[in-house]
């Protein structure tokens, strides 16, 4: 199976490269033939001052990007990552924590929110946003403390919500979220430019909305917490200060309609769909026909493994096809393994296919990371459940304690990248057929 693996390796790092952060905004952000600067078609206006917000995983190659092109027209920045290795050579860069926000995080939201305060009503606010942002940016709201919102983006995790929900809770405890960066700049033109890394490319999801109309209210926070069963696991401090942004005691986030938010245009520039459409292209090079069958993946991991199996055992295909599905299933957690989604799908999914002859498959996430691991996904095959069991470790009591990353470890499944430099969600990559 080695050179199977090759070559679904091979698929995902085509699509992973073509939604690379850094080419996207290098054509989004283009000089026209009269010199300006044009920000997704749109000129800057003579005599505008560019200010730019760069937040996220792909934060630092964006922010490379545009100084490439705009240089001397930046007039003051703030990059905000969760690490420094890529960073730019001109704007300040700030270090957050990501999935789960720490000091550092708040700190970052706090300056970002000082870098729109500061820009003037001529100024135009380029806003640079990519996942990861929520976490990125989290400043805590009201009287929360950076506590409060790292015990409650852990329980959110851990409880297999789907990021809609989980973004909704986060959008009323930090205060760059849920469109109140966008409040608080004075410019009268704020441009975003995206990288999606949500189901449906909604623009109020994509780094919980700093800048978008949010349709979500308190008591919607309520119902999640109390619907996945986390009142009781989420800080005290949280509850009480949902409750009273629920009675009115706290404002709400803008909504949708809401007049302030009219100088905001949106753009994304690479998407999940962005990465389906080049592995089709780089699976029809390797001669496989590449059949998409999902670009909406959700729902529990575990059971998207199986599904996606059993299918790939009935194509019982002589010509070698390849299985596309791209999106973000969800976890919950109940043991004390470790892992993440791309890879308890891949165990799930190595259950389904054992003792199966010319099936492979890889689930990674399109950033280099799955989960707290160094793993950015894994590899699943017909020999893999033997593999495990000839080094001792049982696949099916791996995958119900959530140690996708404990068998694929020992059994020689895990796919490491180290991080891309964008996140547009995960892949499934499914090589079926006689090669």
């Amino acid at each position: 199976m080695s050179a199977v693996r090759a070559r679904l390796e091979a698929i995902f790092r085509s699509a992973v490269e073509a939604a690379d952060p850094a080419a996207a905004v290098s054509r989004a952000v283009v000089r026209g033939p009269d010199g300006r600067l044009r920000i997704a078609g749109e000129p800057l206006p003579r005599g505008s001052r560019l200010v730019v917000l760069a937040a996220g995983k792909a934060a630092p190659r964006m922010a490379r990007a545009l100084e490439e092109v705009a240089g001397d027209e930046i007039a003051a920045g703030l990059v905000v990552a969760r690490d420094a290795a890529t960073a730019p050579p001109r704007l300040p860069m700030c270090l957050g924590a990501h999935p789960v926000p720490d000091a550092r995080s708040a700190a970052a939201g706090r300056e970002a929110l000082r870098l729109c305060e500061r820009a003037a009503q001529e100024d135009v606010l380029l806003v640079l946003l990519s996942g990861g942002a929520s976490s990125l940016l989290a400043t805590p709201a009201g009287a929360l403390g950076v506590e409060d919102l790292a015990h409650t983006h852990e329980a959110l995790l851990a409880s297999g919500a789907p990021i809609d929900e989980v973004n909704a809770v986060r959008k009323h405890v930090s205060l760059a979220a849920g469109g109140r960066l966008a409040l608080r700049a004075r410019c009268r033109r704020i441009e975003v430019l995206a990288i999606s890394d949500v189901p449906g490319d909604r623009l109020d999801v994509i780094g919980s909305g700093p800048c978008c109309a949010d349709p979500t209210r308190y008591a919607d926070s309520l119902d999640v917490l109390a619907r996945r069963d986390l009142r009781e696991r989420v800080p005290a401090a949280v509850i009480r200060h949902l409750e009273a942004g629920a009675r009115g005691e706290h404002a709400e986030t803008p909504k949708p309609g809401d007049a302030a938010l009219a100088r905001v245009r949106h753009t994304i520039l690479a998407s999940n769909r962005t990465a389906l459409e080049a592995a089709a292209r780089a699976a029809r090079r390797t001669g496989a026909r590449p059949v998409l069958v999902t670009p909406r993946l959700a729902g529990e991991a575990s059971r998207a493994g199986r599904r996606l199996a059993v299918l790939a055992r009935a194509l019982r295909a002589d010509s070698p096809q390849c299985l596309l599905a791209g999106g973000e299933t969800t976890v919950r957690v109940r043991g004390e393994g470790r892992g993440g989604r791309s890879q308890e799908l891949a165990l799930a999914a190595a259950i389904e296919l054992a003792g199966a002859r010319d099936i492979a498959l890889l689930a990674a996430g399109t950033d280099g990371s799955d989960g707290p691991t160094d793993a950015a996904g894994a590899f699943a095959d017909g020999g893999s459940v033997a593999r495990g069991a000839a080094r001792g470790i049982d696949a099916r009591a791996a995958l119900a304690r959530n140690d996708a990353y404990g068998f694929f470890d020992a059994e020689g499944g895990l796919l490491r990248t180290g991080p891309t430099g964008t996140n547009v969600m995960d892949l499934v990559l499914v090589a079926a057929g006689r090669v």
